[in-house]
C-alpha cells in the first residue's frame, strides 16, 4: 500500500516534471539548499514520488499525443473541407489581413493520400491470409538402369 506525498514531497515530483533536475526542484519546493545538494537523488529514488512522477508523465503524454483517432479524425476532416486556416493576405492598400479559408485542393489531396495508404487503397499489393505450406517433391526417376 503506497502512503500519500506530503506537500514538499508533491511539490517536488512537479517541480521535477518541469525543471528535470533534481537539486532545482528540491529548491523550488521548499527544501533547503543543503539538502537539495545532497539529498535531492534521493527523493527521486522513493517509490511513492517515482509513482506519482510516473503517473504524473503517462498523464502528460496521453493528453498532448494525438493518437490514431484523432489523426484519422483530423485528416477525414482536412479532406472534406471542415477545417479552416488563417491566411494573410494583401487587400490591396498595402496593408495585409488575414482570413479563414478552407485547405486548398493540394492539402486535401495530400490528406485523402494518407487516408488511402492508411487503408492500403492504392497499393498492387495484396495480402493473403490462410494456411501457404510449401511443399516441393524431388523427383530424380527410376533407379534402375
Amino acid at each position: 500500500m503506497s502512503r500519500k506525498l506530503t506537500r514538499k514531497q508533491q511539490k517536488f515530483a512537479d517541480e521535477y516534471i518541469i525543471i528535470g533536475v533534481a537539486e532545482k526542484a528540491a529548491l523550488k519546493a521548499g527544501y533547503s539548499k543543503s539538502y537539495s545538494r545532497a539529498r535531492a537523488n534521493e527523493l527521486l529514488a522513493n517509490v511513492g514520488i517515482k509513482k506519482y512522477i510516473d503517473e504524473r508523465l503517462d498523464e502528460i503524454k496521453s493528453q498532448k499525443v494525438a493518437d490514431q483517432q484523432e489523426i484519422m479524425e483530423f485528416l477525414t476532416s482536412i479532406v472534406r473541407g471542415e477545417v479552416r486556416e488563417p491566411v494573410p493576405i494583401l487587400d490591396g492598400e498595402g496593408t495585409q489581413r488575414v482570413v479563414s479559408l478552407q485547405p486548398n485542393v493540394q492539402a486535401r489531396r495530400a490528406a485523402a493520400e494518407l487516408l488511402g495508404k492508411r487503408y492500403t487503397m492504392w497499393t498492387e499489393k495484396h495480402q493473403i491470409d490462410g494456411d501457404l505450406d510449401l511443399s516441393v517433391v524431388v523427383d530424380y526417376g527410376d533407379d534402375e538402369d
